[in-house]
């Protein structure tokens, strides 16, 4: 087993092994005095995993319900989180009890939201099944859903009080949803280590994926601990998300995936930095190109100026500029605010 502590909230462990999803109760038990867990989990994992978590749960003595949604980043909306809280209420929740996270990053984003706001909050542990949520979003406390206007702008932050990767999920993912996660983990790798970008870069990453899985949490935990609510160095892990958000909005939130579009996004910030001196020239050619080996495109059917367009929702808009996260080489990231007038410019439209 890996383990690592994120000092951030009250404090919490990751833990990381093959197979801790059958044992989950005991670690739960060890956090948690609840009496009831609901489970929120959605249409594809829970026909997968949610027998498996619900009798470790109940072993460990625990009364289990369960709130099943449809599977897909279309789901991740307001009415489904308040039909969450409302069934939370149906049910009798306490303060005292719990929500437990059961897989990828749209279920761990909506039940750490609904978590947050039930009861003005009640704790709530991360179950991650995709790469994605493994390597990233599972960590950091950012809960949140989408609105027509763009993503994740309706949330809050809530650490959760443990979060338990089982890498045997990995076993069940498609080809194109593994590839959706290590575009998180190359996005790890721009901004904060390149020798982690270089293992991806030239290696088999299934074979090491532990390792990747670790120092990406690791890493993030890090910056997480410095800057908890995203006041300044914590802005470096949107790199890529900018226009990535952009991208999904574009697409309806349903024809590119978040880690699709987060690459995508990657390599027009660095297009960009390169033509404006912001970016050692060819990152974005080694970006594009680690993305390929994962059969992930580094170009949307959209345009730049489209894109640009869409940028507008972001929530790292302040009143006259986005912060946007350039890299100056592969694993040195930063930020640096655009004039709202000046980003048309700086992508060449």
């Amino acid at each position: 087993m890996k383990s690592l502590k994120v000092n951030a909230g009250r404090g919490y462990d990751i833990l990381i092994e093959k197979g801790i999803l059958s044992s989950c109760g005991e670690y739960i038990k060890d956090v948690s005095t609840a009496d009831t867990v609901c489970i929120v989990s959605d249409t594809n994992v829970f026909p997968l995993y949610g027998e498996t978590v619900k009798n470790s749960l109940e072993k460990a003595g625990y009364n289990v319900i369960y709130y099943i949604f449809n599977a897909g980043e279309e789901a991740k909306t307001t009415e489904t989180v308040i039909n969450i809280v409302e069934f939370l209420a149906e049910n009798g929740l306490t303060r005292n009890d719990l929500i437990v996270a059961l897989g990828g990053g749209v279920t761990g984003d909506m039940a750490g939201f609904a978590a947050a706001i039930y009861l003005r909050g009640i704790d709530f542990v991360q179950l991650p099944t995709s790469l994605l949520s493994q390597v990233d979003s599972s960590v950091g406390g950012k809960t949140a859903v989408d609105l027509p206007q763009g993503k994740n702008l309706c949330g809050a932050f809530l650490q959760p009080v443990i979060v338990l990767i089982d890498t045997a999920a990995l076993d069940t993912l498609s080809p194109h949803y593994f590839a959706d996660g290590m575009a998180e983990a190359i996005k790890m790798g721009c901004i904060k280590s390149k020798s982690l970008f270089e293992t991806i870069e030239n290696g088999d990453a299934k074979s090491v994926i532990d390792d990747i899985i670790y120092e990406c949490v690791s890493l993030k935990a890090q910056v997480v601990e410095r800057d908890e609510k995203e006041h300044g160095e914590r802005a470096l892990l949107n790199f890529g998300h900018t226009a990535g958000h952009a991208i999904e909005k574009l697409n309806s939130f349903k024809d590119v995936s978040h880690g699709e579009a987060v690459g995508m996004g990657m390599v027009l910030i660095c297009k960009a930095g390169e033509a404006n001196g912001l970016t050692k020239p060819g990152c974005a050619e080694r970006i594009e190109k680690v993305l390929k080996k994962f059969n992930l495109s580094g170009e949307d059917k959209h345009s730049v100026s489209e894109i640009v367009s869409a940028m507008n929702a972001d929530k790292k808009r302040t009143g006259d500029s986005i912060k946007f996260i350039f890299i100056k080489d592969i694993g040195e990231g930063y930020i640096n605010p655009v004039k709202n007038e000046n980003i048309p410019k700086l992508f060449g439209v």
